[in-house]
């Protein structure tokens, strides 16, 4: 049940035509970059919230049993906070790869800490995709996620992992934190 848009965000070619941009991360991205960058800095965007929506048969999931991982949902006067990372069309190779289960790029301003706003390319699950699990109860999302094991490992080192450096960065975010603390409680009994 694999969505691969590698090919589909190479035809669209956002940002190919740039020497350089940002690349907003509100995922694990945030925590986890897997590639070398120019220069990296917290940053916000307008009117998206993450959301544990998007399946991961890929990387924190298989075919027959998906993680959930994060992608944005749009909220009108909401905020989202990430990590914006100076980078080179050449990091599309491995970004597309790293997001093809189901996200295609798109163009978004960014606002970082000193008022400067930016357009950056921002990878985004939308409902249309084939591996869109949609909306769930914090409960189901959550055991969804402690179940789940995939190529990158346990889909709960990610929601985890998330939540961590939402915390460490003082970026509130009630569904994540909602969906990490119910893993937790769930992780403790099966101690």
């Amino acid at each position: 049940m694999s969505y691969d848009t590698i090919e589909a965000n190479r035809r669209a070619g956002t940002f190919a035509d740039h020497d350089e941009l940002w690349l907003f991360g509100y995922g694990s991205l945030i925590y986890k970059a897997g590639f070398e960058y120019d220069e990296r800095r917290p940053a916000t965007i307008e009117s998206w919230v993450r959301r544990f929506w998007q399946g991961s048969h890929d990387h924190r999931g298989t075919p027959d049993a998906p993680g959930r991982v994060v992608t944005l949902v749009e909220a009108p006067g909401e905020t989202c906070f990430g990590m914006a990372y100076r980078i080179t069309p050449a990091h599309f190779e491995y970004l597309d790869h790293r997001e093809k289960n189901g996200y295609l790029r798109f163009a978004q301003p960014m606002t970082f800490a000193d008022g400067n706003v930016e357009k950056g390319l921002v990878y985004i699950a939308t409902p249309d995709n084939a591996a869109w699990l949609g909306e769930a109860s914090i409960d189901a999302i959550a055991r969804q996620i402690a179940a789940s094991t995939g190529p990158s490992g346990p889909n709960r080192d990610y929601a985890l992992g998330l939540a961590d450096a939402l915390r460490a960065h003082d970026a509130h975010d009630d569904h994540v934190f909602a969906v990490a603390d119910r893993v937790r409680e769930l992780i403790d009994t099966e101690s």
